[in-house]
């Protein structure tokens, strides 16, 4: 894919992607901050392991990220997503938060809802979650917010 170096300023995101406390993989979040540059947004990547405080903090910096993306693929990212949105919350009231991947043990899917209601905007965990995360970017750097 191309960098779309075609995208104005204005609609480049500053996007925050990082893994959660208990997951060490780091492919999937060197994929990510992939993609999302090849869209032409800035990304800063905290990487694995990060835990919930620092995670929090790095996002509450100086000025807000656009978009924060949180990824797990060891298959506890349901119970670690849930403990850390709030605090996010809490910091980045109006920022979107977004979350994905293999989200718990039994395998994909069925973590939505749940992960909706405690607060993230969105929940990527199907088979088809690049393209609709790529959606959703997309729709927001264009200034929809859902």
């Amino acid at each position: 894919m191309e960098l779309d170096a075609a995208r104005p300023a204005a609609a480049r995101l500053d996007i925050v992607v990082s893994g959660l406390a208990s997951d060490a993989h780091t492919w999937n979040l060197v994929y990510l901050q992939l993609v999302l540059e090849e869209m032409g947004h800035r990304v800063t990547n905290l990487g694995a392991c990060v835990p919930d405080g620092l995670l929090t903090s790095r996002c509450g910096q100086a000025e807000a990220p656009d978009l924060v993306v949180l990824s797990s693929v060891n298959g506890h990212g349901f119970q670690d997503a849930r403990r850390v949105i709030g605090p996010l919350r809490a910091r980045l009231a109006g920022t979107p938060v977004v979350v994905g991947g293999k989200l718990g043990v039994g395998g994909t899917g069925g973590h939505a809802e749940a992960l909706l209601a405690a607060g993230f905007d969105a929940v990527f965990e199907n088979a088809d979650a690049i393209a609709t995360f790529r959606g959703y970017v997309e729709r927001l750097a264009a200034g929809v917010r859902s």
